[in-house]
């Protein structure tokens, strides 16, 4: 039987949150009096702390019971939060599976917690054969799953992400901050099955709120009433707030533009194809293309020079480079310069 309170470290279990003058008042008012803020102006008030109207909208939109979804400064917040909740620091551990998104990696050092980094195989999928040794380790306390992963771009097989739910004992994170460009089921639909998911998910991407800020969890109530206590008390300001507000009244606009984003992704693979400096094009799940080309060092400071800036992952998968789809014009001009490039090496100048 799963356990929540057994995962929770000894000094969160004893912590009294804070109860912000907004967390104490419920109902409608006319005069505030209570929370020492500045009568003047159109941003003196402190924002919602419960960010209630954005969850009343997800709750509708994501078929979930709004006491089940966390709000976020970020998805970081909620990757952050994970850590300060369930692992003790210089005790516990964390998994992931490499390569995958640096943050996991960060935020473990921050908090003291050690990573492991199992590899993906050759077709960037888990192997859960490798698990044997990790998933019944008690002081391994979280596993990070992300899925679309970046910078890879592919789903991970449903069985593999199953696998690790029905028999690990601790916390499994989903990190779906690129679902909205798959045609992948969202492991939300899950959440009520396994007490011990979160899937995390933003508005960064899909959305085109990056400048805003707000990701977002959706696990059991028992999880995201923890995710509530540690939180800081006004963690979404009220601009940002309104902002995903605005964004969620119009979501025939967010599908043209998820669509166009789409479109112009298969175009931009098409025309990949075409290049001699190409080498491999990685299946894609996401708004990004991964692809490996032939010096990804040089190509990149080439494309520096010419004022184009994608992601050297040669670091992470040799020679390649990860690039975001643009838009059009964007496109077509990266695509120009890298023809370009593929020219100049086929026949180098003298």
């Amino acid at each position: 039987m799963f356990k929540l309170n057994s995962l929770i470290r000894p000094n969160i279990l004893k912590l009294e949150a804070y109860s912000s003058a907004r967390d104490e008042f419920k109902g409608e008012a006319e005069v505030f009096l209570d929370a020492n803020e500045n009568p003047f102006g159109d941003l003196n008030r402190y924002p919602d702390p419960n960010q209630s109207e954005i969850k009343k909208k997800l709750s509708k939109i994501k078929n979930i019971d709004s006491n089940q979804i966390f709000i976020g400064n970020g998805s970081d917040e909620v990757i952050d939060l994970v850590f300060r909740i369930f692992c003790e620091p210089g005790v516990d551990k964390a998994l992931t599976f490499s390569p995958t998104y640096g943050m996991y990696n960060v935020s473990a050092s921050i908090n003291n917690i050690e990573l492991l980094k199992l590899p993906l195989d050759k077709n960037f999928q888990i192997d859960t054969d490798q698990l044997g040794a990790y998933i019944n380790d008690e002081s391994l306390k979280l596993i990070f799953i992300c899925s679309p992963n970046n910078p890879t771009g592919n789903c991970f097989n449903k069985a593999s992400v199953e696998y690790i739910l029905n028999n690990f004992k601790g916390i499994v994170i989903v990190d779906e901050a690129y679902i909205d460009f798959s045609l992948e089921e969202s492991y939300i639909s899950k959440v009520n099955d396994f007490p011990n998911l979160i899937v995390c998910q933003t508005f960064s991407k899909a959305w085109g709120l990056a400048g805003v800020r707000v990701g977002v969890a959706y696990a059991n109530s028992d999880i995201i009433n923890w995710f509530k206590k540690v939180k800081p008390p006004y963690n979404v300001s009220t601009l940002n707030q309104q902002a995903v507000l605005d964004r969620l009244k119009n979501r025939a606009q967010f599908e043209i533009e998820k669509n166009i984003i789409l479109n112009e992704k298969e175009k931009l693979i098409k025309r990949f194809e075409e290049l001699d400096l190409v080498k491999k094009i990685y299946p894609s799940e996401a708004n990004f293309i991964l692809i490996e080309v032939s010096n990804a060092n040089e190509i990149y400071q080439t494309l520096v020079s010419q004022k184009i800036i994608t992601r050297n992952r040669n670091k992470i998968v040799r020679n390649c480079l990860r690039i975001t789809v643009g838009n059009s014009d964007e496109n077509d001009r990266l695509v120009n310069t890298m023809e370009k490039i593929s020219r100049e090496l086929v026949t180098p100048k003298a």
